[in-house]
């Protein structure tokens, strides 16, 4: 995990150098002009990733942010780096959580992708958390089977990261996916070799993995709908994940969800900005008294 910290100034001048709010797609996400996911964030390679306490971050918690990135989901990871990741940061930062780190993880469909597995670092930095995001692949693919491969989140969560959240303060971190597809139910052993790049993994399916993440992490879906919603999609998130799963409208209400998601399950160690603003107020009025 990287020690940095999230500065909105920094982070406005370099996105205004890379020009991160007209630059079209392929110049933004470097992978894809080399149309393959970098060697960095390549699943196969990974054998876990770390969120721990630093001199800068003493109680660090650990946010995983995993995000769809078949052909109907690819507008988002755009959108995050064009506004939403600041707004994101920033809000929940301000909202008292002191040490946030942030892991992003790129889904696709294990039956149909190349890469439908892709796997960043936590961090807190504005420049570093920008640059795994860029890095990721759209790759754009998925199939016609029905689902997409969120439990590979659940899976890699699971079994493949350790953070001081739980370790020393056996406080849950916060695990959401984000697509607008209901889970592929199934992932043998076979599969799962292609993914990781071994095959000691037993076949397992969606809910056995999602109870098994469920243990260490606070876990949602989010559905953009954007267009209509489908009762398929709907309906197996609600039974999954009941009062933890939310529909919203559009890119924007994707991080404001992901905020309120945040500022309610996570352990705040300030008090709110505005809770400050306020009492500050109570206490000009009370002197003028």
């Amino acid at each position: 995990m990287g020690g940095g910290s999230y500065s909105t100034v920094n982070r406005s001048v370099r996105a205004t150098a890379m020009n991160y709010a007209t630059a079209p797609i392929h110049e933004v996400f470097t992978q894809q002009k080399e149309r393959r996911v970098h060697d960095s964030m390549d699943s196969t390679k990974i054998e876990n990733r770390e969120a721990r306490d630093s001199e800068g971050h003493l109680n660090s918690f650990p946010l995983i942010i995993a995000l769809d990135l078949t052909g109907s989901m690819g507008s988002i990871p755009h959108h995050l780096v064009k506004e939403g990741l600041p707004t994101l940061m920033s809000g929940i930062i301000q909202n008292g959580l002191k040490d946030p780190a942030l892991l992003f993880l790129g889904v696709g469909d294990h039956e149909t992708d190349g890469y439908p597995l892709q796997v960043g670092q936590f961090e807190s930095g504005d420049e570093e958390l920008d640059m795994w995001l860029t890095r990721t692949y759209i790759e754009g693919g998925g199939g016609g089977n029905g689902g997409e491969s969120y439990s590979l989140a659940h899976y890699f969560a699971a079994r493949h990261v350790q953070t001081d959240s739980w370790d020393k303060r056996k406080t849950k971190g916060i695990l959401i996916t984000i697509g607008d597809e209901p889970n592929l139910e199934n992932y043998p052993t076979n599969a799962m070799k292609e993914v990781m790049g071994n095959g000691n993994i037993k076949t397992f399916t969606d809910k056995e993995m999602l109870e098994e993440a469920q243990e260490q992490w606070e876990v949602f879906h989010i559905y953009p709908v954007r267009y209509y919603e489908r009762n398929d999609t709907v309906d197996y998130w609600k039974q999954l994940l009941g009062e933890r799963f939310f529909t919203v409208k559009d890119e924007a209400g994707i991080v404001e969800k992901i905020k309120e998601i945040v500022i309610k399950h996570s352990p705040r160690n300030v008090v709110p900005i505005e809770a400050k603003d306020t009492k500050k107020s109570a206490d000009k009025k009370t002197k003028i008294l």
